[in-house]
């Protein structure tokens, strides 16, 4: 697939990624767009934690089976995040937004007549195929648009509001799940039509430029993680051999293609590699737990769906306050000693969690703010650092792919949690959830080891920026002399 176009001037191929396009972008009006789409895009992934008991016992599935409603949404959404980043290379920002809002928009309202789970599944998968666009479109245009000067702190905004929406998710879905049911959650995201004539005045008018997408690519991709993550809830052998051949396809695809769907070379950019572990390590702590904690608090303490969800709203609220401050912070003195400290914070939050979880749900509420806290700093602290360090034509990929990653991680964590729970039914529930937060917690020490081997490249960095910088002086002093 390829589209063909003039050439826009801000999306040329030079390695800086200052902003040098003319255009203008009302920066505040398009930063609370922006924030409100991205809080109905991560309550519309949340709510239906909620709701995943209620549809369980409804169309008697396995945890394992309902996962996939969460897992499926997940893999879904990676794919389209990584997607819609590559064509806003050449395809106008604009565009992309109108063709997911209505993706979005149009599956919730199909969704609410739906009354079998293989039907509420491809209404999610087609969900997902839109909302996976509006977060990551969001960084590629405040990546575009905002200076580096204040991008700290439109990143945070962007990552506080997913904080609040996962915040808001588990109480208006166990509102909506208790009081009307679980198809009227798929009304929320129906709003989202209502803003597509919003978006279309708010952002920029882009010309397309030449390209092409590699859509081979992205289906073997989706293929290879949909087989492995198919091996762990169904232990299929079949599932798991098609998934390790397409990723070895996929593979040999990216190193041949002219325009692949993902960079190679990000793979090998070791500094790149070991920033996207720290977020994607966190994403799994946060995004898994959220998956575990309303089954949890169902299954082991008989708590109903709005006081599930009211016990994890705190977390998220004071993460979405503090994301205002640290992105003053990322603005100021910059992402390093965030990336440094924070990680331990996470550890020391997910150790507690595993120590007092199972015993008083009131551990669970107070504990997640510190998980929640932990992973939208981290998160505002590695994209903002990307966007640093990446050339500017390597922005849309680079981004996707750690948008990518992150996802993909996080339906790997719900998978694994609901298959483990099923692997574990001969254990009292209070040892099978023990267990995997403890899971979580070695996890979340990968955190610190991805910080420790970022921070000892990015010292080699530094290092040898100053030997450059010395060098040159001496020369430039010599060449003085010399005259």
């Amino acid at each position: 697939m390829s589209t063909q176009a003039t050439a826009s001037p801000h999306r040329s191929g030079n390695t800086s990624n200052e902003p040098e396009t003319t255009s203008r972008l009302r920066e505040t009006p398009v930063s609370w767009l922006l924030c409100f789409t991205i809080v109905l895009v991560i309550m519309n992934t949340m709510m239906f934690n909620l709701a995943l008991p209620k549809i369980s016992v409804q169309f008697g599935l396995s945890p394992s089976t309902a996962s996939w409603i969460v897992t499926g949404y997940s893999i879904i959404f990676a794919i389209s995040s990584i997607t819609y980043s590559r064509l806003s290379d050449f395809v106008p920002i604009r565009r992309l937004y109108l063709i997911a809002l209505i993706s979005l928009g149009g599956a919730s309202l199909l969704g609410l007549f739906t009354n079998s789970f293989g039907t509420l599944l491809i209404t999610r998968l087609i969900q997902a195929s839109g909302a996976g666009a509006i977060p990551s479109l969001g960084i590629v245009l405040v990546t575009r648009y905002i200076p580096l000067a204040r991008r700290g702190r439109a990143m945070s905004l962007i990552l506080s509001a997913a904080s609040l929406g996962l915040g808001l998710g588990p109480v208006a879905g166990g509102s909506i799940v208790q009081y009307l049911g679980w198809h009227f959650l798929l009304v929320i995201t129906g709003i989202t039509l209502l803003l597509i004539p919003i978006f279309l005045i708010l952002i920029p008018k882009e010309k397309a430029e030449s390209g092409s997408f590699d859509f081979i690519g992205a289906v073997l991709l989706g293929i290879g993680t949909t087989g492995l993550l198919l091996f762990l809830t169904s232990k299929s052998i079949y599932a798991l051999l098609a998934g390790v051949i397409a990723l070895a396809l996929f593979a040999w695809r990216i190193r041949r293609a002219s325009q692949p769907f993902v960079l190679p070379s990000l793979f090998a950019d070791r500094p790149y590699m070991a920033l996207s572990a720290i977020g994607v390590t966190s994403y799994m702590v946060s995004f898994g737990f959220l998956f575990l904690a309303p089954q949890m608090l169902a299954r082991v303490f008989g708590l109903a769906p709005l006081t599930s969800g009211l016990l994890l709203f705190p977390g998220a609220l004071i993460a979405m306050l503090v994301s205002n401050r640290v992105g003053r912070i990322i603005d100021r003195y910059g992402n390093t000693a965030l990336l440094r400290y924070v990680p331990w914070l996470l550890l020391a939050s997910t150790v507690l969690l595993a120590l007092t979880a199972v015993y008083s749900y009131y551990w669970i509420a107070v504990l997640y703010i510190l998980v929640s806290v932990s992973f939208t700093t981290l998160s505002s602290a590695v994209s903002n650092e990307l966007s640093r360090q990446l050339a500017k034509d390597r922005i849309g990929s680079g981004m996707g792919l750690f948008q990518l990653l992150q996802f993909f991680s996080g339906a790997f964590a719900v998978a694994l949690s609901g298959s483990a729970l099923v692997w574990q039914k001969s254990l009292p529930l209070e040892r099978a959830f023990d267990n995997l937060i403890w899971g979580m917690a070695v996890i979340a020490f990968l955190t610190i080891g991805s910080s420790l081997i970022y921070m000892s490249y990015s010292r080699k960095r530094k290092s040898a920026a100053s030997i450059n910088s010395e060098v040159s002086g001496s020369a430039t002093s010599a060449a003085i002399a010399t005259d």
